[in-house]
């Protein structure tokens, strides 16, 4: 049992490092105005359902100035100025066809004062909904595997028996998870199964290809008889890649000719 409960620690641990370190991850801050605290979040991830609009709450007498353009271009910067309605400033974004990105800026204006933010224009990405009954067991089962990878490696560190029936679990998870359920949430966000190598160098796909290949490896090595080392090597080798953060050098649209580009 204590084997489990430290996988698990460091599997949540890992999912919880990726997903707040991830090019989507919201832009979350704080800011003092007027004396009041203002907490915020500026997304960097919008599905093509529809336009996004993002909520700032603002003391009185506050206004503000929303600046965007499409990312990678030569566009000029589309600007608008904002009124507060209700305490609050609704700055809106046009959506964006799969892949596309925009890039945008908000500064807030009180008592003659323009205070930025961030520090730096957010570029947020959109991608086309994804139905739950494709993103949930894919996240489940990259969890799980993550999970096994985790606890087989420490079984092999104290070379426990039945090693390779986890060897076996782990890579049969990882399968399902990493490389039949990752192409289909894949295709309905951005309208490919597959844009690792050699189609490109998509990173998320690079990732489970790379954690692939390095579990299918340390199977061949365990078939007649356990190979700690393999395991160990596999199990640091994905929570390492695991560690990458999500979503990096994804797909993006080039706006130019219309080609989503990966990597």
């Amino acid at each position: 049992m204590k084997y489990w409960i430290i996988a698990l620690l460091v599997t949540l641990a890992a999912a919880y490092y990726q997903r707040i370190t991830g090019p989507t991850y919201p832009v979350k801050a704080r800011i003092h105005l007027n004396g009041d605290e203002i907490s915020y979040k500026l997304p960097r991830s919008a599905e093509t359902s529809g336009d996004v609009q993002i909520e700032i709450p603002v003391p009185s007498g506050t206004s503000g100035i929303l600046k965007y353009k499409r990312y990678n271009t030569p566009d000029n910067w589309t600007e608008f100025s904002l009124q507060a309605t209700g305490g609050m400033i609704k700055p809106i974004l046009p959506v964006q066809p799969a892949a596309g990105k925009l890039v945008y800026e908000i500064e807030l204006i009180h008592n003659n004062q323009t205070i930025p933010l961030h520090s730096e224009p957010v570029v947020i990405r959109f991608k086309n909904p994804v139905p739950a009954w494709a993103l949930i067991p894919h996240v489940i089962l990259i969890f799980i595997a993550m999970l096994l990878s985790n606890l087989t490696g420490l079984l092999a560190v104290f070379k426990k028996p039945k090693i390779r029936l986890y060897v076996w679990i782990t890579v049969l998870v990882l399968f399902a998870g990493g490389m039949i359920m990752g192409p289909v949430v894949q295709k309905f966000a951005f309208g490919e199964y597959w844009t690792g190598v050699p189609f490109g160098w998509d990173l998320t796909d690079n990732k489970t290809l790379i954690a692939m290949m390095v579990w299918i490896a340390a199977l061949i090595a365990n078939y007649k008889k356990p190979s700690y080392g393999w395991i160990i090597a596999a199990a640091v080798v994905m929570l390492v890649i695991f560690l990458i953060p999500h979503s990096m050098f994804g797909s993006e649209l080039d706006y130019a000719t219309g080609i989503v580009r990966q990597g």
